[in-house]
């Protein structure tokens, strides 16, 4: 018998793991992707999985961080982001980041070569077609206005937005390593890297002040009118709204010089570190970590060139700012990411309201996982809420507090994290008692060692809790 197709709008990171999960048990897949048809503000190619913010996938530690696990999680779920990353990685200390355009070409490649792919070049501009019984919508942040509008119409709620910044690109051969040193943080290896995978620009106290009262002085991108009041992401915030929340805030947060050591001056410890990350396998680019900015592109210039080792640095691509939109989930989406008015319409990725390259492809496995079990007559299984899968479908479909008294919503876009992990019990020694750091890294390992055990429990069991009528 031939198996109707399900349908997939949005070729980013969230729908390919989708078309691959479904796929991979037997079905058809129409991908839907409107570049190079019409173009977004943030992308730069028609390429699928583009990344257009970091290059970097963060921790790639599975004991201790909730993002590396799930990296661990997904990579037993066969997922093709991981198996993409993993082999187009570029040094990055305890991170894994990849060589963006080389992992976008393999995962175009994989999804064109499949047999079962149907790649369609252009704009669903309203609600898919009412023939189309199983869709997902992984539209990501920036969707279409007009896709937007007939969803907002269909549910009768207006989706929030927030803007997301990008960190400039520099070549590398315009740094000065007269100034600039390579090292990773406390010297940690990470996978493809060697212990020595940033490159460290420092300053003294006198250079970071001059840097901020620049930075906040700086010429920024305005806001449209209904543009003003839309809040940011805490986790992606631009650099110049960090630094006008205090003098210090740079210092704890991208611009931290701890774990650092200057060769040329051991004995002196830096006031403010700036880093920049390998952005491509060949070693030619590199970007400036936790730099997100929106200042115009004439102040970035002058600004980011005070930075001791930056003086002649040459952009391959300046900081810039895309407004982004998700939709309130808790309230919209069902458990198994179907859109309550219409269950026919499965949502996945950052639309969803999660955040991170990561997570947004984690949340189209799902997707993909339970779209794929509904059209073999199976009964979807979400995963368990003690697996980073389960904490993060979660947060999405009802892990938030709702403010009563002020009558205001409270679901944000969120990372991956351990607090939405439910408690765990930490295995107890005789004679131990832990404290302080210890403890919290054995709460860690023993919340990690679970979720890997529940994960693949999940994955090598039943595909349905029963079989659909």
């Amino acid at each position: 018998m031939k198996t109707d197709p399900i349908h997939i709008i949005g070729g980013g990171l969230a729908g390919t793991e989708a078309a691959w999960q479904i796929v991979n048990r037997g079905i058809p897949v129409v991908l839907h992707e409107m570049r190079p048809v019409r173009a977004t503000d943030a992308h730069k190619t028609d390429g699928l999985a583009e990344l257009v913010c970091s290059n970097s996938f963060r921790s790639d530690d599975a004991e201790t961080n909730a993002v590396g696990l799930l990296h661990a999680e997904m990579r037993m779920a066969n997922s093709l982001i991981m198996r993409m990353g993993d082999s187009n990685q570029v040094p990055a200390g305890g991170a894994l980041a990849v060589d963006r355009d080389g992992f976008s070409q393999a995962v175009t490649k994989a999804l064109e070569d499949h047999p079962l792919v149907t790649i369609d070049r252009r704009e669903i501009d309203g609600l898919p077609p009412a023939e189309w019984d199983n869709v997902i919508v992984s539209t990501g942040p920036l969707t279409s206005p007009a896709l937007s509008e007939a969803i907002r119409d269909l549910t009768g709620a207006d989706s929030l937005a927030f803007f997301d910044a990008i960190a400039p690109i520099i070549y590398f051969d315009s740094i000065n390593m007269d100034v600039a040193w390579f090292q990773s943080r406390y010297d940690k290896v990470g996978p493809g890297g060697n212990g020595a995978d940033y490159i460290n620009c420092p300053m003294d106290e006198a250079q970071y002040n001059a840097f901020l009262d620049a930075l906040i002085a700086g010429d920024k991108t305005d806001f449209k009118d209904w543009e003003a009041s839309t809040p940011y992401f805490d986790g992606c915030l631009p650099i110049e709204i960090m630094a006008e929340r205090g003098r210090e805030t740079l210092r704890f947060g991208p611009m931290k010089p701890v774990g650092l050591t200057n060769p040329r001056n051991p004995t002196v410890k830096a006031h403010a570190i700036v880093q920049l990350r390998q952005d491509n396998a060949l070693g030619t680019l590199y970007n400036m970590v936790g730099f997100q900015t929106k200042l115009k592109y004439g102040a970035q210039t002058d600004v980011l060139r005070m930075i001791p080792g930056l003086e002649n640095a040459q952009f391959a691509r300046l900081g810039g700012l895309h407004r982004n939109t998700f939709l309130n989930s808790p309230k919209l989406l069902d458990p198994l990411l179907r859109l309550k008015a219409q269950s026919r319409l499965r949502f996945a990725g950052q639309i969803t309201g999660c955040e991170g390259y990561v997570e947004s492809a984690a949340i189209g496995l799902l997707a993909g996982r339970f779209a794929a079990a509904e059209r073999l007559g199976e009964v979807p299984v979400p995963p368990p809420a003690t697996t980073a899968f389960g904490a993060l479908l979660g947060h999405i479909t009802g892990g938030h507090l709702v403010d009563e008294e002020a009558g205001s919503r409270s679901f944000q876009p969120m990372n991956v994290n351990f607090g939405l992990f439910p408690p765990v019990e930490i295995p107890k020694e005789p004679g131990v008692k832990l404290r302080g750091t210890d403890k919290t890294v054995a709460k860690k390992k023993a919340l990690t060692a679970r979720a890997r055990a529940d994960a693949a429990a999940w994955l090598n069991g039943p595909a349905s809790v029963a079989a659909a009528e």
